[in-house]
């Protein structure tokens, strides 16, 4: 299937300026959205000059009939990407704030299914291609999905259902062709990570980051987990005991010890 119709969300920054940019070129329509204008302007003119047809969308993804507005509005839908996500630990040690709570469940969490479900309805209706896919869609969640960090707890949550979600759908979603990808990044050099103080083992660009994850869309995989050997740490991390996963990833305050995506 030719990947030439492709809509992102939290395109205006990080991963997701990063994967307009990848799959920027000619003949390539790109339906990007974000939350801030200039910088969301400046994305779509940057794939213009690659020879893109790019086009803007201010939105809000916890308004689901926005966003479903918006993907029905699109035309055939090749390739949806709900990247937006927002990222904040807890200080102290103390409970994390309740607004904090909801506002990350509800961009991470609520925002990705408010993409993914409607156009997963829409390319279900669409006619497949030669090799039988009618579309792809990506969720970008994180390896924090694999370890349930004290200093991030919801960071950690949402990224955990939103993996889970993704590759539990990704069954059912491929004899209806549709492919589904769980995107699973480390540390990404983004605005979300800059300011973070402490080590961050495996910080790559945001642009090599991008690369990777097009090429596992394209391969069709059900998780693109990366680096490896950090997500397999994670892994194995995720099964120690949750008193000692505290011990371990005890951090300076206000500064939680896990991956970002950054959208």
């Amino acid at each position: 299937m030719s990947i030439r119709t492709i809509l992102i969300t939290g395109a205006s920054s990080g991963i997701g300026h990063a994967l307009a940019l990848v799959y920027a070129g000619p003949g390539v329509a790109l339906h990007l959205g974000g939350r801030d204008a200039r910088r969301l302007a400046a994305v779509a003119e940057a794939c213009r000059a690659r020879g893109a047809l790019a086009s803007t969308r201010l939105i809000d993804v916890r308004d689901a009939p926005a966003v479903a507005g918006w993907l029905g509005s699109a035309g055939r839908l090749d390739l949806v990407i709900a990247n937006a996500g927002i990222g904040a630990g807890i200080e102290d040690g103390a409970p994390e704030p309740a607004g904090q709570v909801r506002a990350i469940f509800g961009v991470n969490l609520e925002g990705a299914l408010n993409t993914a479900l409607p156009a997963m309805e829409i390319m279900r209706g669409q006619s497949p291609g030669a090799d039988g896919i009618r579309g792809r869609i990506a969720t970008v969640a994180s390896i924090a999905a694999f370890v349930a960090a004290p200093g991030a707890p919801s960071y950690c949550a949402t990224k955990a259902a939103l993996d889970a979600w993704t590759v539990a759908t990704a069954i059912a979603a491929r004899r209806h062709g549709v492919r589904m990808t769980s995107v699973c990044p480390g540390y990404i050099r983004t605005p979300m990570t800059e300011g973070n103080r402490f080590p961050m083992p495996g910080l790559m660009s945001a642009d090599r980051a991008a690369r990777i994850i097009s090429r596992g869309i394209a391969a069709g995989k059900i998780r693109v987990a990366f680096p490896w050997w950090l997500a397999a740490g994670a892994r194995i991390g995720g099964l120690l005991p949750p008193g000692l996963i505290g011990a371990v990833l005890s951090l300076p305050p206000g500064k939680p010890g896990l991956p970002s995506t950054g959208a």
